[in-house]
């Protein structure tokens, strides 16, 4: 019973929140997600259903794990750049997907309207809207680039 008391116990909201503790890897846990989510969509088609059920279970999940230490947008949980990572790289071309990661990361750092404006909605909603909204602008701009100014990668 004393070696069970010692043992972390498993915490699936922050299992799933920090991408498997990807976010608790570096000091850039947002570039850290993001850099997975990426070699993830290397390894495996990334599905349209896929990305629907990580924002579910996502918003879920960090808004439990955010209620549960205190913290309002907690910057181990990763979860959110994943989700948008997989939003701007959705159906372009693979020479795309390193665009799509760098202007990511860029409108995730700097999180201009109406990005700033999601990131305020309450709990697990505005944890993940801020880079499903990024990842969106991120994904329209390069289908534009891509379709209008026919730019080959």
């Amino acid at each position: 019973m004393e070696r069970q008391s010692k043992m972390k116990q498993f915490d699936f909201d922050e299992l799933i929140s920090t991408f498997f503790g990807i976010g608790r890897f570096s000091t850039m846990p947002g570039t850290m997600g993001s850099a997975a989510a990426f070699v993830i969509a290397l390894i495996i088609p990334i599905h349209w259903t896929l990305i629907m059920a990580v924002i579910v279970i996502g918003t879920w999940c960090s808004d439990r794990y955010s209620r549960k230490i205190g913290v309002k947008d907690p910057p181990e949980v990763v979860i959110d750049e994943v989700a948008g990572m997989w939003i701007s790289m959705y159906a372009l071309p693979v020479g795309y997907w390193i665009p799509a990661f760098v202007v990511f990361r860029i409108v995730d750092i700097l999180k201009p309207f109406p990005v700033n404006a999601a990131e305020k909605l309450p709990g697990g909603i505005g944890i993940m809207a801020d880079d499903v909204v990024g990842g969106a602008m991120v994904n329209i701009l390069l289908i534009v680039i891509k379709n209008y100014y026919v730019i080959q990668l």
